[in-house]
């Protein structure tokens, strides 16, 4: 069989120009048109090539390498580098310019909240260009591991032992210190660099214990103050909880955000918010699984009269037991403020639990209980069988029977293929099931990325190509 063989020593004729480098329908021409689509200077960019002093590489430039970096899974400032050498579309698309790896870390931390506009432009983009309806959207979030070990994670307790060693270790140098300067032996030098190094650690443990109780942390991260310790699937890690809003239409991201709650169960009404504010109105459908079920946070938004879509734990379980003394078996006598139990017996009102944002109904007569048939199986108390209310129980209740009708089902239906697979293009494709960044601003910047890249490979496919795509985001620069 013949072989063919390469020949590195053989003279070839390259492209006249950079131009030529990539081909029309390469992807890396869609991503260049999306930021020339966005008006980068209304987000705070400023791009003057009038400006006095050293020369600064084109910002729309820079975030184009984050955004087209991001889509090869190439996050880090040494990959994103590199690329610019060896790439040949990130060549074309930098116009052969080179930064180095500290030029575009710097850009990037100079720039996170840029970074994120610019997402929320190519989301208005899409909503122009009708690939964003914003009627339905559905909510979800996933644990991201961060760029700190939950090693470093410490106590109050703990800080505060070890700033007691750190004190006495300063004492001890300040001891050293004076002993040497008396006896006129020895050099202070080392002895100087060791105390100021001691120093410098207790100011970082006391502002660690100044930020713990002034938001009352019980625990704090040593390597990233904003990182929290969760639980995922693959064990207990320092993670974030990235949190996205997605359209019905064809699956796009409206919105993305990062929080350091351990769970969803307080984000449902902001994530929905930030997606109405990206969107410029207000949707009409919101949908989410049973983590984001707590009442009192979905309000918010039912209150706003946006209709709500979300089961509470009972229902989305999968083999949900039926148990003949659960709440829902009482009879709520609104009149009376009472419940009746399936025996016929009263639960009057107790108490109103401030913590708990619920009423305590009580059995009026605990022999009621103790002597019934089914004692035990409803109540072990010595007290009789009690029974809590939300304060806003009637929402509960409107809410578990919209996500049980017919059409509740239907539209929950699609949230798994509209909001979770988004996630699995992030963590798998574009590698970013972690972030490099430390800090809340940080990896919002990193999470806004991804969501970018996510979109766009998504609109080259739906408007029909590269070539496609580009023509129609020629007249939003127009």
């Amino acid at each position: 069989m013949a072989i063919i063989y390469g020949n590195r020593d053989e003279a070839q004729l390259l492209p006249p120009s950079i131009e030529d480098y990539v081909d029309k329908e390469d992807p890396v021409r869609a991503y260049d048109m999306m930021i020339d689509a966005v008006d980068l200077e209304s987000l705070g960019l400023v791009i003057n090539s009038n400006k006095v002093g050293s020369p600064t590489y084109n910002p729309s430039a820079m975030i184009k390498l984050f955004i087209y970096g991001g889509s090869y899974g190439w996050r880090s400032s040494r990959k994103l580098e590199r690329a610019t050498y060896h790439n040949v579309s990130f060549m074309w698309l930098m116009g052969g310019l080179k930064p180095d790896h500290k030029t575009i870390s710097n850009f990037r931390r100079d720039n996170k909240s840029i970074i994120k506009k610019v997402f929320k432009k190519i989301v208005r983009i899409c909503l122009d260009i009708n690939l964003i309806e914003g009627n339905c959207l559905f909510v979800d979030g996933t644990k991201i591991r961060g760029a700190a070990s939950i090693n470093n994670t410490r106590s109050k307790k703990k800080l505060e032992k070890y700033l007691l060693e750190i004190d006495n270790k300063i004492n001890k140098l300040l001891d050293e210190c004076e002993q040497v300067d008396n006896e006129e032996c020895g050099s202070l030098v080392e002895l100087e660099k060791d105390l100021h190094d001691e120093a410098k650690l207790k100011a970082k443990v006391e502002n660690l214990l100044n930020k713990m109780e002034e938001e009352n942390l019980s625990k704090i991260n040593t390597t990233d103050t904003d990182i929290s310790n969760m639980k995922g699937r693959q064990g207990s890690h320092s993670s974030y909880n990235g949190q996205i809003v997605t359209d019905e239409l064809h699956g796009l991201i409206v919105s993305s955000d990062v929080v350091n709650d351990s769970n969803d169960l307080n984000q449902f009404s902001k994530q929905i918010e930030n997606a109405n504010e990206n969107l410029g109105k207000d949707c009409n459908i919101a949908v989410g699984d049973a983590g984001y079920s707590k009442v009192d946070d979905i309000i918010t938004t039912t209150d706003k009269g946006i209709d709500v879509i979300i089961p509470n734990q009972k229902q989305a379980a999968h083999n949900p037991k039926d148990d003949p003394f659960s709440k829902d078996k009482f009879q709520y006598d609104k009149e009376n403020n009472q419940y009746i139990c399936p025996e016929g017996k009263v639960l009057k009102y107790n108490r109103f639990r401030i913590s708990r944002n619920d009423t305590e109904y009580q059995v009026s007569n605990k022999k009621d209980c103790l002597t019934c048939k089914y004692y035990g199986k409803c109540t072990q108390s010595k007290r009789g069988r009690t029974i809590t209310r939300l304060k806003n129980e009637e929402l509960k209740e409107i809410l578990e029977a919209r996500y049980a009708s017919e059409d509740g089902q239907a539209i929950y239906g699609k949230r798994k293929e509209k909001a979770e697979l988004p996630f699995g293009h992030m963590k798998r494709n574009l590698n970013g099931g972690y972030f490099l960044l430390r800090g809340l601003e940080g990896v919002k910047a990193e999470f806004a990325i991804l969501a970018s890249c996510f979109n766009i490979t998504r609109m080259i496919r739906l408007l029909g190509g590269v070539s496609s795509m580009v023509n129609i985001l020629k007249t939003q620069v127009a």
